[in-house]
């Protein structure tokens, strides 16, 4: 017998989750009309940034979520000083290096860590006491609440801010927010910076939620951020939380009522469907909340 509140518990925090994965993506694309293929080595770097802290170091979860931010956020700033920002008006160079980043960063884990290497992360051990005979796992509700103060505080940011204001402005015209003082590339370097950030945290929660930490583990949300920030409209916040829920729930059924080997599958379908039908997403292709 089908439990719906099983199902609907987990399209909420895997929705989340795949949320956090995706608005990094979209706020490069919707600022520096580029796509980012390294945000899967980001989410790479976070979780074993969280890993070595957590389980090397023993510096707790707070260690682990500091290191997930931080080392994928120099990540992304280096990535934008050193390559990105001398071809940063080619997308196809931006696409091939962000590409070549990404296979370079996973064959380094797969050289220190091994092929087949895949660790267990949990942050918080525990569950809630059962309401309606459901209980929840500390370490998910953990993930839920804090992927929602993430993406609650990015809207308040780019929508209550002078700097957020300045990002809507680069990314609705570049040259005119340069006649009114707007330095473009000070805020694209902060978008690679924030995106690498959100990534970081992204991958760190999505290891603790069951994928485990593993040198290969970017590759699915990369495809799973192209059809959600496709479905919501490139450039587009809202969009791409909206485009979370809607591609989480059908994971999620997808996998508890056809066949669990089926997982990845709804993304691409929804991506090749929204491209057919309404190619500008829906909520159209500028970053706004």
């Amino acid at each position: 017998m089908v439990n719906i509140l099983s199902l609907a518990q987990q399209a909420l925090i895997l929705s989340a989750l795949y949320a956090l994965v995706a608005v990094g993506f979209t706020l490069i694309f919707g600022v520096g009309g580029v796509l980012n293929l390294s945000h899967g080595a980001s989410l790479t770097l976070g979780a074993f940034a969280g890993h070595y802290a957590a389980e090397v170091y023993n510096l707790g979860v707070t260690g682990a979520v500091l290191a997930a931010i931080l080392v994928p956020a120099l990540f992304g700033a280096l990535l934008y000083l050193g390559p990105i920002r001398r071809v940063q008006d080619e997308p196809i160079l931006v696409m091939i290096m962000t590409l070549v980043t990404a296979v370079a960063i996973e064959s380094l884990f797969l050289v220190v860590e091994g092929a087949g290497s895949q660790t267990t992360l949990v942050l918080v051990d525990g569950e809630t006491p059962a309401i309606a005979g459901q209980a929840i796992q500390f370490n998910q509700l953990l993930m839920f609440a804090v992927s929602w103060l993430l993406l609650g505080l990015l809207f308040l940011y780019v929508n209550k801010t002078d700097t957020g204001r300045a990002i809507l402005a680069t990314s609705q015209d570049r040259k005119g927010a340069f006649l009114v003082g707007i330095d473009s590339s000070r805020i694209n370097l902060w978008m690679w910076i924030l995106a690498g950030m959100l990534a970081g945290i992204a991958g760190l929660f999505l290891a603790s939620y069951g994928l485990g930490v593993s040198p290969t583990m970017g590759r699915s949300p990369l495809v799973l951020s192209f059809a959600i920030v496709v479905l919501g409209g490139l450039g587009s916040i809202r969009g791409s939380v909206l485009g979370a829920y809607i591609i989480g729930t059908l994971e999620v059924l997808t996998i508890s009522l056809v066949d669990p080997r089926l997982q990845g599958l709804a993304p691409l379908v929804v991506l090749v469907a929204v491209l057919l039908v309404k190619p500008s997403g829906l909520f159209g292709q500028e970053v706004h909340a």
